[in-house]
């Protein structure tokens, strides 16, 4: 028997935590396509593993917050 065996994939749910499969598909809850398990914060690693990335966050975060206070006004 191979003592390394390749990791078996599963798709989750984004919304409902319980919703596991052993392929691709629609959550039978909510309807929305199942992502392969560790996609979760995928988009966030991602930015963050670049500072150019991170700074350009950061100045979206704050311009969006300099026009919600001044459209409060």
């Amino acid at each position: 028997m191979n003592a390394q065996q390749p990791a078996r994939q599963f798709y989750v749910c984004l919304m409902h935590s319980a919703v596991r499969q052993p392929n691709p598909g629609k959550c039978p809850t909510c309807s929305m396509a199942l992502l392969p398990e560790g996609a979760k914060f995928g988009m966030l690693r991602h930015m963050i593993s670049s500072p150019l990335h991170l700074t350009i966050m950061v100045l979206l975060m704050l311009a969006i917050m300099v026009v919600a206070m001044m459209w409060m006004r």
